[in-house]
């Protein structure tokens, strides 16, 4: 959450004092590149030594002379490259951080894919094995490791269909002429097209139709640019500042089994508690625990549904982190309104930012205090003291992740401030500004002026003069004050990075749009506590503190999952958080790129529980944008309206059509919340997909492969919003097979065509059924997933062009990092013929209340068992 904007400086170097310098253009034409020799393979494994060449080329800073080629056969599917320096002085990630995946050394006679190599110049090849097709050949430049840039060049087919290399709002597939897509993470307010954003995921897929899919990830926290271009052949180019070429490739060869495969690198997703998947809402500008409350009780007036209410930095005192604001957001208000939801069984949850103000002005600031005493904050370059940044409390420090006390700290200031019997007892956590985001332009050489020449933080609002009017539903004590006043106030020395570099203007510019690298963030020459520095640890600040704030809440609430939502991520997020896509705006634009944002970070990256703000952040929503996004919102994992201090309030029940799309909307959200649970449940143990672009599940079908504004929900129900505004039509795609209407259950043979829809009303949204598919869904909605949990199910069965069709149900407790027990039904129909076999670990008195054969009759024919259908047990019968 951020409304502070930049200008734009792309691809400058500065001097010492930030003036702009005219940028080079140098030629790497003449680099000599390596030599390769003491080759040694044994059949797993495949190591040599690389030398310079020739003379030094020394472009961007001073070529390595000695490097290693590490080759494995991990598994039949993986194969594993890496370059680095004889010397191993160049940054790698820790295995902290990111635990490396586990060889299984496959025999390569087995593997899907082959590595060859060529001696002078050294170049290297991947090859396909059942095709012959070569998917990596660096032999279109010469390879160039210096201490502050790395190149490495790759062929690719003509036209190819490339995804991935995010966090961009650029089309899903990738452009392929002249684009470069850079990885910084940054601040990056109204997420503009064309630039870095608050993410780094390295990973592309190449998808090559009826030849297969294969996925390559560079394992890499470097600043970097990566470039596509079709200029004398069609390439993909790293250009890296530091580090190493660290390369995962995955044979597929499949889309899905791509994602699968990566998701055996960067982990699994993290299992969400089920609530999660409610409907919340949040605003930055709740002026008072009051204006809380009412929100609160208007969703309830206006019959819809809210799971879970947060706020944003408006709790804190002068926006100081593990603090609360005593006139507007007092603790005893705070713990009646927490209370008041759980009573209500509904939700709470706040903003933390990593950033700590510095200031001691007779305030408890606890959250300073206490991380000077174990001394857990990064010191300036040259270890003369704090290094003092700006953010929203005006001057601040930064933990330093790495530090070994830190996460202690976190955990003692999340025990303290979060106390379930004295605190403000949250269920879940929002974290945000952690790229990290500064205000104060480098080299802030006074963050303290430029808090006060800004305003920043500003005077908060008053508590609002009232005349007590009651809040409905809360006690009579719970009321807003008649007046109010205002408040003023590791490692060894090895992989640590080259030594004599320099940290804060590399020669070699990535287009960070910010500017030059330390720009609005921590400074990268800071040095963190390992030794190592923030030029190369940069894009992994947000995933560490992710995962700091995991173990946190771990140690709050020790067998409860922790729901945390981050904005700044890295490859291996979500196997510890969820993900918002940052601060989007309210324009048609981004309703739709949108689609495409959830699609990568949940099948591409694994983050699957992911969403945008819906109905938009910045600027001003409408009435039929704010309906239209209502019901694309609750087809994302992570559905939250969220918006800005600055915008109008865009809270659901403000508009009849809104209030009216969102009921509709969350109803059919909530009766297929065990659907998409089960997905969630899925790719947390198999890396299967919970959402699906169209060429996941037609990966033939090359009408599939650029389309950007349709997706599945889970692998079965394809979801088809209208895009344009004040439209009532849109044009879809339904690949070849059968599908079904969700509304009217009308069977639709489709033979692989653009389908024209009309008079969609703002209240709705197109959903069709693939055929094949059995769909368990909830018999009814409810207000709250914990009165959902207990209201029966029914099954719809859309059967095939062979009249078959299976599906699955997870149930568990749904809240439990460790379940006591779980079901895991599967469901089959054939020849007339329900199974439903499993295991069945999880007791229940819910049950199957019906069962719906879709296309039995134009509208659908509901088939009664003979009694209810149990959950506990198999079961079989004919129809």
């Amino acid at each position: 959450m951020k409304l502070y904007q930049v200008p734009v400086l792309v691809g400058l170097a500065t001097s010492a004092f930030g003036s702009a310098l005219v940028p080079r253009q140098a030629s790497n034409e003449s680099c000599p590149g390596y030599t390769a020799s003491n080759i040694e393979d044994n059949g797993a494994k495949v190591t040599a030594d690389l030398k310079l060449a020739g003379p030094a080329c020394n472009l961007y800073g001073t070529d390595i002379v000695d490097l290693k080629l590490e080759v494995e056969y991990e598994t039949e599917s993986r194969l594993h490259v890496k370059i680095y320096d004889a010397e191993e002085l160049a940054y790698q990630i820790p295995d902290s951080i990111f635990p490396r995946p586990s060889s299984e050394a496959a025999d390569p006679s087995n593997s899907l894919l082959a590595f060859s190599y060529t001696n002078d110049p050294f170049s290297f090849r991947i090859v396909r094995k059942s095709s012959n097709e070569t998917i990596f050949d660096t032999s279109a430049a010469s390879l160039i490791f210096e201490s502050q840039y790395l190149r490495l060049r790759t062929r690719l087919p003509e036209s190819p269909h490339l995804y991935g290399l995010g966090e961009h709002t650029d089309p899903f597939q990738l452009n392929t002429t002249n684009y470069t897509r850079t990885l910084w993470n940054r601040d990056s307010y109204g997420v503009p097209v064309g630039t870095n954003l608050y993410g780094d995921h390295p990973i592309y897929f190449d998808h090559r139709g009826s030849s297969g899919t294969h996925g390559v990830f560079l394992l890499s926290s470097a600043g970097k640019d990566i470039k596509i271009d079709n200029v004398g052949g069609q390439f993909l180019e790293y250009n890296l500042l530091g580090g190493m070429f660290d390369l995962y490739f995955m044979a597929g060869p499949t889309p899905k089994d791509v994602s699968v495969q990566y998701s055996e690198i960067a982990g699994k997703a993290v299992m969400q508690p089920y609530w999660g998947f409610g409907f919340h809402q949040c605003r930055y500008g709740y002026r008072d625990v009051f204006d809380v409350a009412e929100v609160v009780a208007n969703y309830s007036k206006a019959e819809i549904p809210l799971e879970t209410m947060w706020t944003d930095i408006d709790y804190m005192y002068l926006r100081r982190v593990f603090t609360l604001d005593p006139e507007r957001f007092p603790i005893e208000r705070m713990r009646e309104l927490v209370d008041y939801l759980h009573a209500n069984q509904q939700h709470y949850v706040v903003m933390v930012d990593p950033a700590v103000s510095d200031r001691e002005d007779g305030i408890p600031n606890n959250g300073y205090t206490d991380g000077v005493e174990l001394d857990i904050f990064h010191k300036n370059a040259n270890g003369s003291g704090y290094y003092t940044g700006a953010v929203w409390p005006g001057p601040t420090v930064f933990p330093d992740w790495f530090h070994p006390s830190t996460q202690d700290y976190w955990n003692k200031e999340f025990l303290e401030f979060f106390d379930a019997e004295t605190g403000v007892d949250i269920d879940a956590l929002w974290i945000d500004m952690n790229e990290a985001a500064n205000f104060c332009e480098w080299p802030c050489l006074d963050p303290h002026g430029w808090a006060d020449e800004s305003g920043n933080p500003p005077v908060p609002p008053p508590v609002r003069n009232s005349s007590g009017r009651p809040i409905p539903g809360f006690p009579g004590t719970f009321q807003p004050p008649q007046s109010a006043r205002r408040l003023r106030a590791r490692q060894s020395d090895k992989y640590l990075g080259q030594p004599g570099r320099d940290l804060i203007n590399p020669e070699y510019e990535i287009q960070n749009a910010a500017g030059p690298i330390s720009y609005k963030t921590i400074p990268t020459d800071v040095k963190n506590y390992d030794g190592s520095h923030q030029y190369d640890t940069h894009n992994l600040y947000g995933l560490m503190m992710s995962i700091a704030s995991r173990n946190a809440l771990l140690a709050r609430r020790p067998e409860r999952r922790p729901l945390i939502i981050t904005r700044s991520t890295f490859a291996g997020a979500g196997s510890h958080v969820g993900k918002w896509l940052g601060d989007n705006l309210s324009l048609w634009d981004h309703y739709r790129q949108s689609i495409s944002n959830i699609l990568e970070f949940s099948a591409l990256f694994q983050v699957p529980f992911v969403g945008a703000d819906v109905c938009g952040f910045g600027a001003n929503t409408t009435e039929t944008l704010c309906a239209r996004w209502a019901t694309l919102g609750a087809f994302y994992p992570f559905m939250r309206n969220h918006n800005g201090d600055t915008s109008i309030s865009q809270e659901f029940y403000l508009w009849d059509t809104v209030t009216e799309a969102a009921k509709n909307a969350i109803s059919v959200r909530y009766r297929l919340l065990d659907y998409i649970y089960t997905h969630l449940h899925r790719q947390s143990t198999t890396g299967l997909p919970l959402l699906n672009p169209l060429f996941f599940q037609y990966p033939e079908d090359e009408n599939t492969f650029a389309i950007e504004h349709q997706f599945f929900y889970g692998d079965n129900i394809l979801v088809s919003p209208v895009l344009e505004e004040n439209s009532t039509d849109v044009s879809i795609y339904l690949p070849k097979g059968i599908f079904y209407d969700y509304w009217t259950h009308e069977k639709i043979e489709s033979n692989g065509s653009t389908v024209e829809l009309t008079d969609i009303p703002f209240t709705s949204i197109p959903l069709h059924i693939r055929g094949g598919s059995i769909i368990p869904l909830r018999a009814e909605s409810a207000n709250t997933t914990t009165e959902l949990r207990k209201k029966d199910f029914v099954l719809w069965i859309a059967p095939n062009e062979n009249n078959e069709a299976e599906g699955s149900l997870y149930l568990d407790e749904g809240d439990k990092i460790t379940q006591d027990a779980t079901s895991e039904i599967n469901f089959s129909y054939a020849n007339g013929t329900l199974k439903m076999t499993g295991t069945f670990g999880y007791d229940t008195d819910v049950v199957i209340q019906n069962v719906t054969v879709l296309g039995a009759s134009q509208r659908g024919e509901v088939v009664t068992i003979e009694g209810p259908i149990s959950l506990n047990e198999e079961y079989s019968s004919g129809f």
